[in-house]
């Protein structure tokens, strides 16, 4: 049987469907009972959600718990703790995911082991999860990996990579990224450049300028919010140089990006293939590569990346790592020059000429807001007040200013600001008054108050709106919200609020949430039994031994796919049976676990991105700091 979203309702779940036995006399293991799929540290808040489903495809599954719910030991089945469950708003309908909802807290056991909660009333049971400190390293090793299955232009080889994921060396061929020409001028053998390397950016195996920036900066995030939490022994093939591998791995990227990069400063919009083709494994893939013309927004973020990057990399003990860090500097330098040389295409609008891959080009307002964040990156670099100024002059028209409103789709100017508004250089008035909306939005109703008022039972809210294509991103990003207020120092006394927001959105994509899916593909290795199976892709597609996790291969572990999409739609042209779900859903229930291309069009709801990895990969970084 394939699961329609997360554990069948009358299957197994998926533990058990990929062949690992259960326990003998745990209790069968159902729809109703949500926890986190891995588990939780011993001094985290531990809230489990018990659910009835009254809307959407789950339905009818009538489910009442008991007044006590138990904790009990995986390895004996002996009680651990017990206590009431609660039920939300007096049992009203939650609108988002068509459930009736309680809550049972077991915070305050701290200790160590594998456990599941028990219903003892109606005798059935949660997932199995841990209780220890350390419980997210192995994700956070697997997220991070994810980067390294995306790598372009090198063996996927082991002993780094499994061999069932193993490949050798990609879109290396004629006229792919070694000889990589103009789209513009795709005859003339004098337009070619090597822009090998870099990471395949989703399912596909382009790379685009736009989006790879946010990855780095994602990504550099995750380092910095904890340092400590990243080594040099993660199983990468530089493990070992002397520099963190979570750098060693943006490295990868940042070094494409300098390819990217021509004489002038300016940067290349993007390489891709000029229709939709792609092959499994990406060795086969034979299709010709172009690379775009520059443009102002490539280059403005660029300049940000490398700026960032140039930061963490010239603070690290290893010479080679500061060398590194030298050449971005200036290619930041470079790039921040070619703009102000060129005010006349700021901004502007790339027209995706010969192309039908996406345009990834920002708006204007996307376009100023990423070159304010690059001025406070270059500014904290070199000290140079005409970074500063620009900053000083640009911050108004952040809609933080214009609109008061902090928001998960604003990370770019959100996180620009902030980082201007902690520098010692910056003026003060300025970078007060950033520190001060910031915080007195955040504190308020529209952020900190719906956690207070549990306006979500699955304590990961988001507005209707914000529910779309790549939800997990969004998600991960409104817990950023919250992390920020901490290590900023914002609002010290509500720090343990924050701390339990943030982890309401990790909580949510680990199995918190209505679909009882773990949102990162093949977790079960990790503890994570009810992970997703699939994620649209062109390695890992339909039909191929990578399509769907089981005992043999599926997808690699670790990545995150989209999430529930309620404006999700296939092709007008599909004329098979309704996909219900994820159409016709609460907004919380429209998520299938499926990768079928054309005209089904699953990439808009399982398909991987190199920035949700790395806004996932933050969340989760700031929540083990």
């Amino acid at each position: 049987m394939i699961c329609l979203a997360g554990p069948c309702p009358q299957g197994p779940p998926l533990r058990s469907a990929l062949g690992f036995p259960q326990t003998p006399g745990q209790p069968p293991r159902g729809q109703h009972l949500r926890v986190d799929a891995f588990g939780y540290r011993p001094g985290d808040a531990k809230v489990a959600v018990v659910r009835e489903p009254l809307v959407g495809y789950d339905v009818p599954d009538p489910f009442t718990p008991g007044g006590l719910l138990e904790v009990r030991r995986e390895q004996d089945n002996s009680l651990a703790f017990h206590g009431p469950c609660s039920l939300w708003r007096s049992g009203v309908t939650h609108i988002q995911s068509g459930d009736r909802c309680w809550s049972f807290d077991f915070s305050s056991l701290t200790e160590r082991g594998r456990f599941y909660v028990l219903d003892p009333a109606t005798g059935e049971g949660s997932e199995v999860f841990e209780i220890r400190p350390g419980i997210y390293r192995p994700v956070l090793r697997a997220a991070l990996r994810m980067f390294t299955h995306q790598r372009c232009g090198t063996p996927k080889a082991a002993p780094f990579i499994r061999d069932r994921w193993t490949d050798d060396a990609c879109h290396l061929g004629p006229g792919q990224d070694l000889e990589c020409r103009s789209i513009l001028d795709p005859s003339n053998s004098r337009t070619e450049r090597d822009l090998s390397g870099g990471w395949h950016d989703a399912g596909d195996y382009n790379k685009y300028v736009n989006y790879a920036d946010e990855a780095v900066h994602g990504v550099l995030d995750a380092f910095e919010v904890a340092p400590h939490l990243w080594s040099d022994a993660m199983g990468l093939p530089e493990s070992g140089n002397g520099v963190p591998d979570v750098l060693d791995e943006v490295a990868w990227e940042l070094e494409w990006l300098l390819k990217m990069q021509g004489p002038t400063g300016a940067v290349a919009h993007k390489l891709s293939v000029t229709d939709w083709s792609g092959t499994s494994p990406p060795s086969t893939d034979p299709g010709p590569r172009y690379y775009a013309p520059d443009t102002a927004s490539a280059t403005i973020s660029c300049c940000g990346a490398f700026a960032h990057a140039a930061i963490v990399f010239s603070a690290q003990g290893d010479p080679t790592a500061q060398t590194f860090g030298a050449q971005l500097q200036q290619a930041a330098l470079d790039a921040w020059a070619w703009l102000d040389a060129n005010p006349g295409l700021i901004p502007s609008y790339y027209n995706n000429q010969g192309f039908s891959s996406v345009a990834c080009e920002d708006s204007p307002y996307g376009q100023d807001m990423n070159r304010m964040r690059a001025a406070a990156y270059l500014f904290e670099l070199t000290g140079d007040v005409v970074y500063r100024d620009w900053v000083d002059q640009s911050h108004t028209r952040a809609h933080l200013f214009q609109w008061g409103w902090v928001s998960p789709w604003e990370d770019v100017a959100q996180s620009g600001l902030l980082r201007y508004a902690i520098h010692p250089g910056a003026t003060a008035s300025v970078s007060g008054a950033i520190l001060t909306a910031y915080r007195d939005e955040v504190s308020g109703v529209d952020h900190l108050g719906h956690f207070q008022a549990v306006d979500d039972p699955y304590r990961a809210y988001l507005a209707d709106g914000d529910h779309s294509w790549g939800s997990n991103r969004t998600k991960a990003l409104q817990g950023e919200i919250f992390i920020r207020m901490n290590t900023l120092g914002l609002d010290p006394g509500q720090a343990p609020l924050y701390r339990a927001a943030a982890r309401g959105y990790l909580h949510y994509v680990h199995g918190v949430n209505p679909v009882g899916l773990c949102f990162l593909t093949h977790m079960d290795t990790q503890g994570a039994d009810c992970s997703v199976r699939e994620t649209y892709h062109r390695w890992f597609a339909d039909g191929t031994i990578w399509d769907r996790a089981g005992p043999d291969i599926g997808p690699p572990p670790g990545f995150l796919v989209g999430g529930v999409n309620p404006k999700f739609m296939p092709d007008g042209s599909y004329n098979g049976p309704p996909l219900v779900p994820p159409l016709n859903q609460p907004i919380l229930k429209s998520f299938k676990d499926w990768n079928t291309d054309w005209p089904e069009n699953s990439w808009e709801v399982t398909e991987c991105h190199i920035p949700y990895q790395a806004a996932y990969l933050r969340l989760l970084a700031g929540c083990m700091r």
